[in-house]
Order: C-alpha cells, then structure tokens, then sequence
C-alpha cells in the first residue's frame, strides 16, 4: 500500500539522488508525475509536505453555499502516481549550480533535472488586520479552505447594510474568484428579497472589469443588474476588524478612503514563496519573485535542466488550473527531449479559462490566450455570454475532469 511513498526520517536524514525532482504536489506537480511516469520514467520524486490535496476551484462554490467543502478535498497519498515517490517534506532552498533542492529539515535532494511548481503564496501581512480578523465579525476569504464556509455564513447571516469584496494588485490565483463571490453573493440576496437593502461594493485594482472587452461587457451588464458599486483601480489597503471597515487606496492617485462592512470578502496579495525569491531561480528586479522561464517552452532562461509551471512561473498568463492543464505536457515533452539531447519544440500558446460563476445558476466561461483574444474550445456552444449548461460544467465537469483525468496525466 505505501510502496509508492518515502516518509520515513531515516531516508529523508540520508542524501538522496534522482533523475527528476518536482517541487510540489499540487495540480501542476501531480500533473507532471503521472504524465512522466506515462512516458516511462521510473525515477520521480515529488516533494511536498501538505497531507491532503485541495481542488481549489470549487472554494468559490463553498464560500458561495453552492458545493461541500468536503468535495474538495482527498487524501495526497489517494494523488500521488503509482511508482512516484513523494517526500513528505518542505522545501527550503534551491541551488541550481549544485543541483540540489535543500529540505526543511536540513536533507539534501540531487537531481538531474528539476520542476518547481510549489504555487503561489498568500501574502495576507501586506493588507494589515486581514489574516487577524478572518472567519470572525463578518469578515471572510475563500483563498483558505478554513474560512471559505465562514464566507457562505455571512452572506446568509447579512440583511441589510453594507458588502465590500475587493481583488488585489499584482497577479494571483484563479483572478476571477474576487469577483465570482460577489455576484454569487448578490443573487443569493436577490433571491431572498434582501438586494435592495444591501450596498454591494467591489474594489478592483484595474481600469476594467476583465481584461478581455468581450468578456468585460457581459461582466458589466451582470454587475448592473445587481446594483453593484466598483470601485476602480483601487485595492483595500487595511482593515479594521473591530469596528468592521476597510481602507480603500486609489492606487493612481494614493488617495484613501473608508468603506464600513457588515460583511466582507477579501483576497490578499501574492506572490512566489520567500525561498524562491531568494533564490537565482527568481527573475532579477521581480518583486513578485516568479521563477524566470521562458513563456513558450516554460524552461529556465538561464538554467536548462530546470522547468517551472502554474502558478510559480513567470509567463504572463492568468495563473488557473486550466492554464496547468495546457503547460504540463509542454513541460513533459520538453524535458523528455533534452533527456535524449534535443532542443524543446513544443510550445505554450499562454491558454487560460476562467469559469465566472455570475449567479448561482449560470457561468460565463472565459477562455483566451497570450494574444488576449477569446478561444473557445467546446464546439458549437457560444460561450461568451452566461450560460446554465456552463455551470453544470463548473459543477460537476470540471471537477470530474481534475480528478480523474488530469491528475492520472490523461487530460
């Protein structure tokens, strides 16, 4: 039953060699493992040290009273490939002239060739009083699994008042999740007669609602519909728990201003875990500190034996598991091709979708690419505009697919 899993401190105390090392075991990292173990590879090590593995995804549906919060959770062990080796252990650094990744613990792993897919970090101590004030006083996220059913309490607990939901500057996960929660939010307040008496604000920090104009005006004709205030190019700076009010920056001008809440969905700004920053793994004057890569072949730009992926990397697509799903054969058959000395061919397209949720029966999927132009991909079906069928695609199909075929390596 455990042949398929390294935990044991007598193993992880020694120095270890492998051919492949991937950092992280989530839906990038799994992805890539089982794809290599498909072409054949029999030395693979995963190294994470979560116990369970999350589909992310759905935690909008959660905090929207929409899904379980259970469905979106498994055991790691249930994801990790049949005849990968998963090291229960943080990483703590990497150096990519000796080829070793360096553990939590102190242990040290070699290797032939490296995929660094930890994901992004929550940066909640840049927006101060947020990490302290979430799941209590109506103040919420859906970016911790702990907190997103915190989010449906206090949407069914709010009458009247005001709703403040806001986006943070800088690239994070799943962009459109700040904004799916508010129209979830507002449609379950329309249901209940209870819109009329609630101000709905979201602060976004740029010009427009979406960044595709095809999009952004079926946004904007949701966001009439349910009466909400958007605030633009602007972010919450700080909040008060104690007396339920956030600060409001505009971020062209730095005026500020309060807004008071009697419920709040807020998202934290992000970035790449500190240990990558400080690595020469990070492009150089990147705050953000994404690994640097090159956006077609997701290869290091200055170390070709090391690849990265999803939400790590620093190729300037919108950072969802769809876009995971598009990168991690490119990264396989790339790295399968310098393993026998040839130049990487295969190419990512800079692919992304992002199921908006827009009431909580209804979705606009959104699927575009580096050129920022809609790309539908489901034939026959006009996607670009709100659709019931879209949502039983978010529902149900979407997470089908995550776990029974793109984590098998099969989609």
């Amino acid at each position: 039953m455990y042949a398929h899993l390294i935990e044991l401190e007598v193993l992880l105390a020694a120095r270890q060699h492998h051919r492949t090392v991937i950092i992280g075991g989530g839906s990038a990292g799994i992805s890539v493992a089982a794809r290599l173990r498909r072409a054949g590879e029999r030395d693979v090590v995963v190294l994470d040290p979560s116990l369970r593995h999350h589909y992310q995804p759905l935690w909008t549906l959660v905090g929207g009273g929409r899904a379980p919060l259970k469905e979106s959770v498994r055991p790691q062990q249930s994801v990790i490939p049949r005849g990968v080796r998963w090291i229960r252990r943080a990483v703590a650094a990497v150096d990519p002239e000796a080829r070793e990744v360096t553990l939590d613990h102190g242990g040290v792993v070699s290797y032939d060739h490296l995929v660094v897919c930890p994901g992004i970090q929550l940066d909640w101590y840049r927006v101060p009083g947020l990490e302290a004030g979430l799941g209590k006083d109506g103040l919420s996220s859906n970016y911790l699994p702990h907190t997103a059913p915190a989010t449906w309490r206090f949407i069914r607990e709010t009458r009247s008042g005001s709703a403040v939901f806001s986006m943070p500057s800088g690239a994070i996960k799943c962009a459109g999740a700040p904004q799916k929660i508010a129209y979830l939010a507002a449609d379950y307040w329309r249901e209940k007669g209870l819109l009329d008496k609630i101000d709905v604000h979201l602060v976004i920090p740029g010009a427009a609602i979406f960044g595709v104009p095809e999009f952004a005006r079926v946004l904007e004709d949701v966001i009439r519909r349910y009466g909400i205030n958007v605030h633009y190019g602007s972010e919450v700076t700080e909040v008060r728990p104690d007396v339920r009010e956030v600060t409001v920056a505009d971020l062209a001008t730095g005026n500020k201003k309060t807004l008071p809440y009697d419920m709040a969905h807020l998202v934290p700004p992000q970035s790449a875990p500190d240990w990558i920053k400080r690595s020469p793994l990070a492009g150089a004057g990147d705050p953000a500190g994404y690994v640097e890569i090159d956006k077609h072949t997701m290869r290091h730009v200055r170390y070709p034996n090391i690849w990265a992926l999803g939400d790590v990397g620093s190729s300037p697509n919108s950072k969802t598991g769809a876009a995971v799903r598009k990168q991690a054969p490119v990264v396989v058959e790339n790295l399968l091709a310098t393993m026998t000395g040839r130049e990487p061919t295969a190419s990512y397209n800079g692919y992304s979708s992002c199921p908006l949720t827009t009431a909580r029966n209804k979705m606009l999927l959104a699927e575009f690419d580096y050129s920022g132009q809609p790309t539908p991909s489901i034939p026959m079906i006009d996607t670009i505009r709100e659709r019931t069928d879209m949502w039983h695609l978010k529902r149900r199909g979407l997470p089908f697919l995550y776990w029974n075929l793109m984590l098998r390596g099969l989609a």
